[in-house]
């Protein structure tokens, strides 16, 4: 039976089917692990598959300081963080949209007020769009979930300054959106 570093060696050297060896030794296990992280079986193969990928792709700069395996969970792991994210975030802006749409109508707002708010509401979601994804997530953390900045900085893992500074960027790029959405409509008569 060959060590993991003897197939990664091998697999170094253009030999898939020793990698093919190193996925039969644990892809079960990793799939069992995050099965146990994410709760899903859907989700545990995905991101077992993306991992397995992402490890065969970096396999150069796996410098052997752990097992293969720890190497191989710790890629997983953060791609299991990093589509929690995405998710919760994409969650969020879904959520939003429906609030807006589902509203109850203001009862003292008339037809062309009605449409100027949802017209509002759409140009909002068309800037919040153009944003990076960076930006996105720490404004609609922010202004639509309303979580506070440790909370924020907690979720997405960044120092509070990066937190601050960012959604400060993040603030005047949709405004600057919002210009140029205003100045792209036709005028108002």
């Amino acid at each position: 039976m060959h060590h993991d570093s003897q197939l990664i060696d091998q697999t170094l050297q253009g030999d898939d089917g020793a990698f093919a060896t190193l996925v039969a030794r644990y892809q079960s296990r990793l799939f069992n692990t995050l099965f146990h992280v994410t709760g899903s079986r859907e989700d545990a193969e995905d991101v077992g598959q993306e991992a397995l990928v992402q490890a065969y792709v970096k396999l150069s700069s796996f410098q052997q300081k752990s097992t293969f395996y720890t190497w191989l969970y710790r890629i997983a792991f953060n791609l299991w963080v990093s589509h929690r994210r995405k998710r919760r975030i994409e969650n969020v802006l879904t959520r939003a949209r429906e609030d807006q749409g589902n509203q109850a109508l203001d009862p003292g707002e008339s037809p062309a007020e009605r449409v100027l708010r949802e017209e509002r509401a759409v140009a909002v979601y068309t800037a919040l769009e153009t944003l990076p994804p960076d930006y996105r997530s720490i404004l609609v953390l922010r202004e639509m979930e309303g979580c506070r900045y440790e909370r924020i900085a907690e979720i997405l893992e960044l120092p509070m300054g990066t937190v601050r500074s960012r959604l400060h960027r993040a603030r005047v790029q949709l405004s600057e959106q919002l210009k140029e959405i205003h100045q792209a409509s036709p005028a108002e008569s």
